[in-house]
């Protein structure tokens, strides 16, 4: 027989979190069930690297980076925006300092602590080692450590995030659940992402190195940025900021000198002296470093000169073979269509079953905004589900 509940949130996640925290103000007890051993796998690996929470940026500005999603996040996004989300920190007992490209982090630089003290506010039954393989009618079938086990909740909080990273809990095996139930889902691809690059012999002595100080083109315009070379490929930060376009069709141009115009360029490189080889004219005259000078010689052999070589420069194409596999990739794009959920967020198909999180189809660069995202359709969705059936 089935256990009644009254809400049920699947999913640790930020999004799974905060709309059990929603639902619990509401005056809803609230289980929530998660696949992996312990709650909030990805968003601990996050704060290895210093948890970046929010942008310190005005809110148009934040709700323009979701781009095409950008209209039907605003609402949300209004709700917990940037300063919104600065707060929630700092009520957690966690400080925040903006860097100096406005992203925010703890001060502690990590998100165990936060993560910690928000489960414990939140106060939720946190059933841990259970997941969801499917449905019978409205009772939802988990498979736990105990075996099996079954939940009739009155009202349901689906956060199971995107389909990358799988070791940590976000492997995208619910879309096949939910299509089951008639839910529209759009194909999952990588987002935030580094791309394949089959490098010539005499790239391996520059692996593991980055490139600073550059600037790669986004549609009209470029974005400043920074990357690493790797035996796999190329990613890093400024990566990641075209990726979706680069994905999409768009071919991955990378300015080497972005403080210098392209007049600048040809005027350094017209005055070479007799004896002095190209490459270190191109050290001498535009101090370009050991790797930069590397990935010119990769991409533009032969090179040309005068002109032609100061354009090359100012706007290198980097040839590759599509994104690094979607486990490996920050975040997802795909999931349940906008048009499959009402203006609540719950299921159109599946009545009183809502969702949150990186399994709606949004996608947003990092600096964030993937979190900030998570959060705001957290609370949405949440909030929203609190209302169901009462």
């Amino acid at each position: 027989m089935a256990e009644a509940v009254d809400a049920l949130v699947i999913g640790s996640g930020p999004a799974g979190v905060m709309a059990a925290e929603a639902l619990g103000r509401a005056g809803r007890s609230v289980v929530i069930a998660e696949a992996k051993p312990s709650v909030g796998r990805k968003f601990l690996m996050a704060g290895k690297s210093g948890l970046n929470v929010t942008k310190d940026e005005p809110l148009a500005a934040c709700i323009a980076a979701y781009g095409e999603a950008a209209d039907w996040l605003a609402p949300m996004l209004a709700e917990m925006g940037p300063d919104a989300v600065k707060a929630w920190a700092e009520d957690l007992g966690q400080p925040v300092f903006t860097g100096s490209s406005g992203r925010v982090f703890p001060t502690v630089m990590k998100a165990s602590p936060l993560l910690r003290a928000w489960v414990r506010r939140v106060g939720a039954s946190v059933r841990t080692g259970w997941r969801w393989v499917g449905n019978d009618g409205a009772e939802w079938r988990f498979a736990t450590d105990q075996g099996a086990a079954r939940l009739a909740p009155r009202v349901v909080v689906l956060a199971l995030g995107g389909a990358s990273w799988a070791r940590l809990g976000a492997d995208g095996a619910w879309a096949g659940h939910l299509a089951a139930m008639g839910v529209e889902i759009a194909p999952f691809q990588p987002a935030n992402m580094g791309f394949c690059v089959d490098w010539s012999a005499h790239m391996a002595a520059h692996f593991g190195k980055p490139l600073k100080g550059l600037a790669f083109g986004l549609g009209a315009g470029w974005v400043r940025g920074e990357c690493v070379i790797s035996a796999r490929g190329i990613e890093g930060g400024g990566i990641y900021a075209v990726s979706a376009s680069v994905r999409d069709g768009a071919p991955l141009i990378v300015d080497l000198l972005p403080d210098l115009t392209l007049a600048e360029v040809a005027a350094r490189l017209a005055h070479r002296p007799a004896k002095r080889t190209l490459a270190q004219h191109l050290e001498k005259a535009l101090k370009l470093d050991p790797v930069k000078r590397a990935l010119l010689q990769e991409f533009g052999r032969p090179l040309p000169e005068g002109l032609d070589l100061a354009r090359m420069i100012k706007g290198l194409t980097i040839r590759h073979h599509g994104p690094r596999p979607m486990d490996e990739a920050i975040s997802t794009a795909g999931g349940v269509r906008r048009a499959a959920v009402d203006d609540g967020l719950m299921l159109r198909a599946v009545p009183g079953v809502f969702v949150a999180g990186e399994m709606l189809d949004w996608e947003a660069p990092t600096g964030g905004y993937l979190i900030t995202g998570c959060l705001a359709t957290g609370l949405w969705a949440g909030r929203h589900a609190a209302d169901w059936g009462r």
